[in-house]
């Protein structure tokens, strides 16, 4: 098996591949009631989250999308965290897609002189969790989000990071 990867930005080639990997680890594997529908941000990643200071990567293993992470400029020299997923194979110290991802999307916000990065995620996530806050971010309740933070219907942890 080969398990070179490599970590580029969003492009629309790899549309089907994305939503297949976040609807599979989202219904599949967490049980969570979410639905295609409920996220039309999928469809329109270029526009949603590839402009102003945001971005949105996806990792690979030949042309197979393995993770995902989305950067959402939400103002004022601040991101949402958006669409952090990593398929069950390749999570872990092993492959460290996850830590690549993260870290890809750190240096971008520095670069864009991002102050803060917030995220909303569920609670069956734990791993997700624990993961955060070894990078440093800190939980906080819902009321510490900003304004122009958008709140997902199944997101009931959120946690901030200053950069």
């Amino acid at each position: 098996m080969n398990t070179t990867i490599t970590i580029q930005p969003y492009s629309t080639d790899y549309q089907k591949q994305v939503i297949a990997l976040i609807l599979h680890i989202q219904q599949k594997e967490f049980q969570i009631s979410i639905s295609e529908e409920d996220q039309p941000d999928l469809y329109r990643i270029p526009e949603i989250y590839q402009s102003g200071k945001g971005n949105f990567w996806i990792a690979k293993v030949d042309q197979q999308v393995i993770g995902t992470i989305g950067l959402l400029d939400i103002g004022n020299n601040e991101l949402a965290l958006r669409k952090m997923f990593v398929d069950e194979t390749y999570r872990g110290k092993t492959f460290q897609v996850a830590s690549t991802l993260l870290q890809q999307a750190m240096q971008w916000s520095k670069d864009q002189c991002i102050q803060r990065i917030f995220l909303g995620t569920t609670a069956q996530f734990l791993a997700a969790h624990r993961f955060y806050e070894k990078n440093r971010f800190e939980k906080i309740s819902e009321k510490d989000l900003p304004e122009s933070f958008p709140v997902m219907k199944v997101d009931t942890f959120f946690y901030r990071l200053d950069l």
